[in-house]
């Protein structure tokens, strides 16, 4: 007898170019191999591309995270849902704990919580201890976030590496070929924190250098307009490329010989992972959890934060030593590879489901 597939909710944020958007899809899409039946519910999943829309199910309340209605909103949603029977809900990022234990509570059914960036000790967490089942960290540095600010209070804490996906082996991994002009890049959500101003100081340093380079920088976001004037006052923007709009990283990614990560903090650092399971060599800040993820000088080479000037000698690294450059990119997806699969991610998730799934079947 065919087993019927277990409901489960996962309530998302607005869908964007970003990590977080990316760990949603690439769960959900294996959970159906799982027997599990997702549905995800968000405030807007239109960037979503057709052909997962195809797979998954997507429900979309537009004022569910907005201020005032979004009880109301969340009270609707449940409503909708009642009828599927789910039997959890996995609230997908912090930002949206407040609509998913809401959904969670109308629906009497259990949740888990995956965080995705730092906490720190005195920043607010309110997870319902009468619905909170666990909860998952993406890293391990953010679980050490956690149980600093919380104790024993959430009960199960366990780390999951968020998941990327991995090309096959034949996808084009030649970078710095020297046919054509090196491009070196970055990719994620425009705002400040994510350091990309010192990313367009470190290429006006490469440039003066006399290096012919083009730059890339890919995302959408609040920091963009700022960054087009930084990139005009440094006298670049001949050689700076913003790439926006985006519904993923991957075409921009594909793109770049060498990719950046600037940012001045950091839960993982998804977006460098897809970088590295392309082989792209990966100059990378030691923040968060990057630098417990990769080793200086064999999967990545490092810098400090705010440092444009190291990061700018660091790209020089790669450009002028095109075989180094290429075995770090390799040795890159390897870890990758092992580490740091969607589907190894999926694996993990779903016993996390099946734990509280049996305590459940326990206590009944």
């Amino acid at each position: 007898m065919t087993q019927v597939p277990t409901t489960v909710v996962l309530v998302a944020n607005e869908f964007q170019a970003r990590g977080t958007s990316a760990y949603t899809l690439r769960l959900a899409q294996r959970l159906i191999g799982h027997e599990f039946d997702p549905i995800v519910v968000s405030p807007d999943s239109r960037q979503v591309h057709d052909r997962i829309r195809n797979e998954v199910e997507f429900l979309d309340y537009s004022f569910l995270n907005a201020p005032f209605v979004s009880g109301l909103v969340s009270r609707l949603a449940a409503r909708d849902l009642r009828k599927r029977a789910p039997a959890l809900l996995h609230i997908q990022s912090r930002n949206v704990i407040p609509q998913g234990q809401a959904i969670a509570r109308a629906l009497n059914i259990p949740t888990l919580t995956t965080i995705h960036d730092y906490i720190g000790p005195h920043e607010p967490l309110d997870l319902d201890p009468r619905i909170t089942r666990g909860v998952i960290a993406v890293s391990e540095f953010v679980r050490d976030g956690l149980i600093k600010a919380t104790g024993e209070r959430l009960g199960t804490i366990e780390t999951i590496y968020s998941g990327v996906d991995i090309p096959a082996d034949d996808f084009k991994l030649e970078v710095l070929s020297s046919e054509r002009t090196p491009v070196i890049g970055t990719a994620g959500p425009l705002e400040p924190s994510k350091g990309f101003e010192f990313f367009l100081r470190a290429a006006q340093q490469v440039l003066q250098s006399g290096r012919e380079v083009e730059f890339l920088i890919a995302g959408n976001g609040p920091d963009e307009r700022r960054l087009r004037e930084i990139s005009r006052s440094l006298g670049i923007t001949k050689q700076v490329t913003f790439i926006t709009n985006l519904t993923d990283f991957g075409a921009a990614v594909r793109a770049m010989d060498i990719f950046c990560l600037p940012s001045l903090n950091q839960g993982l650092g998804t977006i460098m992972l897809e970088a590295m399971a392309m082989a792209r060599p990966v100059v990378a800040t030691e923040v968060g959890a990057v630098p417990k993820i990769v080793t200086d000088g064999v999967t990545a080479l490092l810098v400090p934060p705010s440092d444009a000037t190291r990061l700018a000698e660091r790209m020089r690294e790669y450009l002028d030593n095109t075989p180094r450059a290429k075995q770090i990119g390799r040795s890159g997806r390897s870890l990758v590879i092992r580490d740091f699969s969607a589907e190894r991610m999926a694996d993990e998730t779903v016993r996390a489901y099946q734990r509280v799934l049996s305590s459940l079947s326990e206590v009944a």
